[in-house]
C-alpha cells in the first residue's frame, strides 16, 4: 500500500456526526451503470459547482491556496496527510501543480473553504487482452478538513457527495481509500458511508515521526452504495 505525494493516501481525520450516507445533490451530472464500451468520463465533463444541503463543492483554483493552507498547517491535519510543506510559500507551489489542481475539489460552507477532496480516476488491473476495458473505471478518494468545523456532519456530507459524483456523475465501478490504522476518525467515516475494510497491512507505512504504522484499505462498489 504505497504512499505517494500525488494522493491523500493517508487521509486526514475529520470529526463528523453519526450522519448516514443519504445525500441530496441539488445539481450536477448523473449517469447510469458502468459500461465496458463507454468512453470514460472526467471531472471536466461534469457540471460545477455541485451543491448539497449545506455545502458547495467545486473545482479548486490556484487562488484557493491560502484558504487550504489555513487548515492544512494545523497539527491535527498535517499529522496524517502525505505531503506537509512547512511554510505557506512551499505549500502554494505544491498546491498549484497542474496534477494537484486536476484531482482536487474545494468544499465551501457559507462561502468559506472548509476542506478539500481528492478524486483521482485511475485504471483497474486487468489482463492484457482486456486492459482497454479497465481504463478509467475506478478512483482513489481522500479528504482533508478544517477541524474547527468538526462535529456537524459536514465531512460526511461532503464525502457522500463525492461518492455520488463518482458513481452517478462519472459512472465509476469502484472506489478505494486508504488511511493509517491510527487515524480512527477517517476510517470511521469510511465505514459510516458503507465502505468495506479490505486490507490491514502490518507496519507498512513510514510516518514522518519515524514510526512504522499499520495501514487500512477500504473500497466501495455502486451496488453497495445504493443499498
Amino acid at each position: 500500500m504505497a504512499v505517494t505525494d500525488s494522493t491523500h493516501s493517508r487521509v486526514t481525520p475529520s470529526r463528523t456526526s453519526q450522519e448516514g450516507k443519504s445525500i441530496t445533490i441539488l445539481n450536477g451530472s448523473s449517469g447510469g451503470d458502468w459500461d465496458t464500451g463507454a468512453v470514460p468520463r472526467t471531472l471536466d465533463d461534469l457540471t460545477w459547482p455541485v451543491r448539497t444541503e449545506r455545502l458547495l463543492i467545486r473545482r479548486v483554483t490556484p487562488d484557493d491556496a491560502p484558504a487550504v493552507w489555513r487548515y492544512r498547517q494545523l497539527e491535527a491535519v498535517y499529522d496524517w496527510i502525505t505531503t506537509a510543506p512547512t511554510d505557506e510559500q512551499a505549500f502554494s507551489e505544491y498546491f498549484v501543480d497542474s496534477h494537484r489542481q486536476a484531482v482536487t475539489l474545494a468544499v465551501e460552507h457559507d462561502g468559506i473553504v472548509i476542506g478539500d477532496l481528492y478524486l483521482h480516476v485511475e485504471d483497474a488491473w486487468a489482463q492484457t487482452e482486456v486492459k482497454d476495458a479497465a481504463r478509467g473505471v475506478q478512483a482513489e478518494i481522500g479528504w482533508a478538513f478544517d477541524p474547527s468545523y468538526g462535529g456537524r456532519g459536514l465531512a460526511t456530507e461532503a464525502v457522500a457527495a463525492m461518492i455520488g459524483i463518482c458513481f452517478e456523475g462519472l459512472g465509476l465501478r469502484r472506489l478505494v481509500a486508504n488511511c493509517f490504522a491510527d487515524n480512527t476518525p477517517s476510517w470511521r467515516l469510511m465505514e459510516r458511508l458503507g465502505m468495506r475494510r479490505e486490507s490491514h497491512a502490518i507496519s507498512e507505512s513510514l510516518h514522518r515521526s519515524g514510526r512504522w504504522l499499520d495501514g487500512y484499505g477500504y473500497a466501495l462498489l455502486p451496488d453497495e452504495w445504493r443499498r
